[in-house]
C-alpha cells in the first residue's frame, strides 16, 4: 500500500504565497509521474500541474507563471510553490502519486491520491 500525505494548506490573502507538499511513502516505491489537482465547490476536479521524472513540467492556463511545481525522488516528495494567489485559487488540493511498488511477492502499478489540503485566498 502506498500512502501520501499532505501538508501546506491555509488561509492566505491575495497576492500572498504558499507552498504544498506531499509526501509518498511505501515498500520499493519508484515513482513516475507526480502531480497537483484542485477542485472548488461546486466544480469538477481539474489537473493543476504535472512533473515527470526527467523534470518536465505541465501547468494549466489558469497557474502558468505564478505556480512552480518540484520533486524531490530521494525524499519520494512533490511540491506546489504558489505565488501571487487568487481568490479563484481557492479550492481543496490532492496530490496525485503514479508508479510501482513491492506489494506481497511481487511488483505492481499503483496510482494513489493524497488527502486534500484545502487553500483558501481572501480577497
Amino acid at each position: 500500500q502506498v500512502r501520501l500525505v499532505e501538508s501546506g494548506g491555509g488561509l492566505v490573502q491575495a497576492g500572498g504565497s504558499l507552498r504544498l507538499s506531499c509526501t509518498a511513502s511505501g515498500s520499493g516505491l519508484s515513482i513516475a509521474a507526480m502531480a497537483w489537482h484542485r477542485q472548488a465547490p461546486g466544480k469538477q476536479r481539474e489537473l493543476v500541474a504535472s512533473i515527470t521524472p526527467g523534470g518536465n513540467t505541465y501547468y494549466s492556463d489558469s497557474v502558468k507563471g505564478r505556480f512552480t511545481i518540484s520533486r524531490d525522488d530521494a525524499k519520494n516528495t512533490v511540491s506546489l510553490q504558489q505565488n501571487s494567489l487568487k481568490p479563484e485559487d481557492t479550492a481543496v488540493y490532492y496530490c496525485n502519486v503514479r508508479g510501482t511498488h513491492y506489494s506481497g511477492s511481487a511488483f505492481s502499478n499503483f496510482d494513489s491520491w493524497g488527502q486534500g489540503t484545502q487553500v483558501t485566498v481572501s480577497s
